[in-house]
């Protein structure tokens, strides 16, 4: 009797367990259907550049600062349109006006602040698809020195004009990668591939070349690198018949 209660109980857990798997088999692929996600991805070098520097004068009349800071923008446009960049890729920003102050305190207490000077400033912003020649100036710019012009720049920036047509071609590799998966799982299950019920596309991401740099959940938008790589994701579901 009691060997006979151990085979009833070792029974009714087989029987337990395969109900259990089943339902969650089930849960897992509801009405017959199977989910795959599938990725695709290209490597791609920018075709727009983007390159800012700014440079400044200060005096205590604001005339003699605006007058000089005209020359200084003379020094630098003629500078890069004889490097080369064409005068409509070319755009200086409105002079920016801030009035220096010297902090004053006393024993330890502010007792007021003394005018220094006008301090202007102005930005320029070139925007080139000659890449490698905005490369090569952003990189002698220090020559202005030379002309009597403290010129500060940015990092270029890089950018791509041709993203739609890449993201349609990334999203079509995706697709078609999920599409395989799924073949390959209702080959493997016994079953065929059925209609497609429904797709979803991911974040798409355009990360720096070999940088390591991390996906993002909202998508990541590489500008610092010339050379990236554009991914996507697609999550299809099929029937399985």
């Amino acid at each position: 009797m009691k060997y006979l209660s151990a085979i009833i109980f070792s029974i009714a857990i087989v029987i337990a367990a395969w109900f259990l798997g089943n339902s969650y088999v089930n849960r897992a692929n509801p009405d017959g259907t199977i989910s795959v996600t599938g990725a695709g991805s290209e490597n791609f070098t920018s075709d727009l550049i983007v390159w800012e520097g700014r440079f400044s004068q200060m005096s205590e009349n604001l005339e003699s600062a605006y007058n000089q800071l005209n020359l200084d923008k003379k020094t630098v446009k003629d500078y890069l349109i004889e490097k080369g960049i064409k005068e409509e890729n070319i755009v200086f920003n409105s002079v920016q006006t801030d009035e220096q102050r010297e902090q004053k305190y006393q024993n330890g207490n502010y007792v007021g602040s003394i005018f220094k000077g006008y301090q202007l400033t102005q930005s320029v912003k070139i925007e080139s698809n000659d890449v490698e020649l905005i490369e090569s100036v952003a990189r002698e710019i220090t020559e202005l020195l030379n002309k009597g012009v403290q010129f500060n720049s940015t990092p270029p920036r890089y950018y791509y004009t041709k993203l739609a047509d890449l993201k349609i071609e990334m999203i079509s590799k995706a697709t078609e990668d999920a599409r395989v998966r799924a073949e390959k799982i209702a080959e493997n299950s016994g079953g065929t591939l059925g209609e497609l019920k429904s797709a979803d596309m991911g974040v798409f991401q355009i990360t720096g070349q070999n940088s390591g740099e991390d996906y993002s959940w909202s998508g990541a938008y590489n500008t610092a690198d010339k050379r990236k790589t554009a991914s996507i994701t697609m999550r299809l579901e099929y029937e399985i018949e």
